[in-house]
C-alpha cells in the first residue's frame, strides 16, 4: 500500500504511534529483527540468569559500561522529532514505545509511555532504589580502572557492546543497601511493571487509530495491543520495513523506511 493510503487512514483521526526498534536506527541504534541485523544471532540478557548468575551481571555490566557512552552520545533523529510535532499539532495522543533509549523525550515528544523501561536509569533488586546510570558508569569505572572504553566495538541492541568480559571484571553494588543493581529496563522473560501497562492501555484507549512504527511485533507486550485493536474494530496502520507479525490484522501496511514515511505523513496531516 500506499503513502496515500496511510494518509487517508489518519487523516481527521487521532493517532496513538506504538514505536520499536526501527525508529531509532537512524540514531546510531540498532535494531534486532531489521532488514540487516535478523540474520545475526543475538543472545540478549535474560532475566533469570541476571537474578541468578553473577558471571550473568558480570558479562552485562563489563559489556554496558563500553557500550553505555554510545546510548548517552545518541541524538534523536527526524523521525523522532515528527512524533514530537504531530503530539504539538493535536494529531497525535502520544507514543507508546518498545525502545529504552529515551529518545522520544528528548526530541521534545510528553506523553511517553516506556513499556520496557529506560537505560538511564538503575534500579536496585533489593531495596527498589533507583538512581542514574550516568552515575553508575563512574562507579564502574572507578572500580575496574583496566578497562579501556574506545571507538570500533560493535553496539548491541540492549545498549552493550560487543566484547568479552574479564573474569575478573567488579561489580558495583548499590550505594543505599548494597543489594544486586539492574539496568531499569525489562529483560526477556520479565514482566513489565502493573502500572506502566494500565498508562499504555489508557493511552491507547485515547486514540481512534494504532500507527505501529518500526516494530516486528515479535515481543508480545507490543504485538497486544494490535491484537487488541483487531478485536475491537479499531484501524492499524504499519509501517516497518519487513514483515511483522502484525500484518494480517493491517488495515494499512506501507514497507518502506519511516525517515521518507514520516516527514511526508506529517506534511500531508
Amino acid at each position: 500500500m500506499s503513502l496515500n493510503d496511510l494518509l487517508d487512514l489518519v487523516h481527521g483521526r487521532r493517532i496513538v504511534a506504538l514505536t520499536g526498534a526501527g525508529i531509532s536506527t537512524d540514531s546510531g541504534i540498532p535494531d534486532y529483527r531489521g532488514p540487516l541485523t535478523r540474520h545475526k544471532t543475538r543472545n540478549p540478557i535474560q532475566y533469570r540468569e541476571f537474578v541468578g548468575e553473577p558471571a550473568t551481571r558480570r558479562r552485562y555490566w563489563a559489556r554496558s559500561l563500553r557500550g553505555w557512552p554510545s546510548i548517552a552520545a545518541a541524538q534523536p533523529n527526524h523521525g523522532h522529532e515528527v512524533l514530537a510535532e504531530l503530539e504539538l499539532r493535536g494529531h497525535l495522543a502520544g507514543v507508546i514505545t518498545q525502545n529504552v533509549d529515551g529518545l522520544h523525550q528528548a526530541a521534545g515528544s510528553h506523553r511517553v509511555v516506556e513499556l520496557h523501561g529506560a537505560l538511564s536509569r538503575v534500579r536496585c533488586l533489593g531495596c527498589g532504589h533507583r538512581s542514574s546510570r550516568a552515575g553508575l558508569q563512574q562507579a564502574l569505572l572507578d572500580q575496574n580502572p583496566t578497562v579501556t572504553l574506545g571507538a570500533g566495538r560493535e553496539l548491541a541492541p540492549d545498549g552493550d557492546a560487543v566484547v568479552e568480559p574479564d573474569a575478573g571484571f567488579a561489580l558495583v553494588d548499590c550505594a543505599q543497601c548494597g543489594g544486586v543493581l539492574k539496568p531499569d529496563v525489562v529483560f526477556f522473560g520479565e514482566n513489565t511493571e502493573a502500572d506502566v501497562v494500565r498508562d499504555a492501555w489508557d493511552l491507547y484507549g485515547e486514540g481512534e487509530v494504532l500507527l505501529v512504527l518500526g516494530s516486528s511485533l515479535t515481543v508480545f507486550s507490543g504485538y497486544r495491543f494490535v491484537h487488541r485493536a483487531a478485536k475491537e474494530g479499531k484501524p492499524v496502520a504499519i509501517v516497518s520495513l519487513g514483515p511483522t507479525r502484525g500484518d494480517p490484522a493491517a488495515t494499512v501496511r506501507v514497507d518502506a523506511p519511516l525517515g521518507t514515511v514520516l516527514p511526508a505523513l506529517a506534511a500531508g496531516l
